[in-house]
């Protein structure tokens, strides 16, 4: 099937409306009208081959939500007009130990929702700033929402997860003391969720113009980073930090702040990195360094479901498709609270 889509020919150009095909639904398959599509900041990173090997025409977008308008002979856990969403994995070998685990992130053969190796045309995955995507059940998630928040859910298929998976994993909950650093598209989500969870959260940002945002989003506490004196105050003190920020910057003020065994998980994803921690700031408390990729398919959909229960969605801005450039630069100078949304409604005409 042949359907409208935005995306860009080489790293240099602008993304630009494109036409492309999109596979007939084999006996496992769900097709999906999309409804909407967040805007990932890796989006912009693989559009502009930022990250090494990206495909063209490149059709970008992970985040996404619709509803199933057809399904293959053998679908069992989807049927026509559910309410889905599909995020960062639209394959994996489905066989390794990763795969069983429910860990599909971390399975070497995992097959990205744009950028991946594909036998469909032109042989890599296209994304979800299209009208429609074909996808295995397998990766296909179900959507609890009532559908008016349907546009604020779909960043929960990346942001969310990728905030989501290392709160569970550390097992943030009551009693525990969270840093989230950086209040943006990945921030705002940690702040959130690890107040549902029971945590005391300290958000922590460069701009003192952020505070009263942070608090409005969930947070105990606000610290301006650049603020000697504030951070200080919260020495030895965390018991996990979530650091959000994708952009190369000095960990070592950070992990001042961690107690004994205190962990700090890096989910941002910087172009360039960042400067080498000070080995001592780690070994003189038992500290440890970790990092983060999106989640699973089960613990994806326990998310979505977690959301669903809490009242937890995106803060958005709704955009048209031809948007999506304009939206890219003010992206890069962090003028969006917090998550760009598509209207793929926008893509019919």
């Amino acid at each position: 099937m042949t359907i409208n889509a935005y995306g860009a020919r080489a790293g240099n150009l602008p993304l630009e409306p494109l036409t492309i095909t999109r596979r007939t639904p084999g006996a496992h398959d769900v097709r999906i009208d999309i409804a909407y599509c967040g805007v990932c900041h890796s989006d912009l990173h693989q559009v502009r081959s930022e990250w090494a090997g990206t495909l063209y025409p490149c059709v970008p977008g992970h985040e996404i939500v619709g509803r199933v308008s057809a399904v293959g002979a053998q679908v069992s856990s989807h049927k026509v007009g559910d309410l889905v969403g599909v995020g960062c994995i639209v394959d994996s070998c489905k066989h390794c130990a990763d795969c069983e685990a429910g860990l599909e992130n971390y399975c070497d053969h995992m097959v990205g929702t744009y950028n991946g190796a594909t036998p469909d045309a032109p042989g890599h995955t296209l994304g979800g700033y299209s009208q429609q995507i074909v996808v295995h059940e397998r990766y296909v998630l179900h959507v609890h929402h009532p559908e008016a928040q349907l546009a604020a859910v779909a960043p929960l298929l990346c942001a969310g997860i990728t905030t989501y998976s290392p709160l569970r994993h550390w097992q943030v909950g009551p009693g525990h003391k969270v840093g989230v650093v950086g209040i943006g598209g990945l921030g705002h989500m940690g702040i959130k969720l690890a107040n549902a969870m029971g945590a005391h959260v300290v958000a922590f940002t460069t701009s003192e113009s952020k505070r009263e945002a942070a608090h409005a989003l969930g947070a105990h506490e606000v610290v301006v980073s650049r603020n000697p004196d504030e951070m200080a105050a919260h020495a030895d003190s965390l018991d996990f930090i979530l650091n959000t920020v994708a952009a190369p910057h000095s960990l070592d003020p950070f992990f001042s702040l961690l107690k004994r065994d205190g962990t700090m998980t890096l989910v941002g994803a910087p172009a360039s990195p960042h400067p080498s921690p000070t080995v001592f700031k780690l070994i003189t408390k038992r500290r440890s360094l970790a990092g983060s990729m999106i989640g699973g398919i089960p613990e994806t959909q326990e998310m979505l479901d977690f959301c669903a229960e809490h009242g937890i969605v995106a803060d958005i801005e709704m955009i048209r498709a031809e948007q999506i450039n304009t939206a890219y630069e003010r992206m890069l100078k962090g003028d969006v609270k917090y998550r760009f949304v598509i209207d793929c409604a926008s893509l019919n005409a």
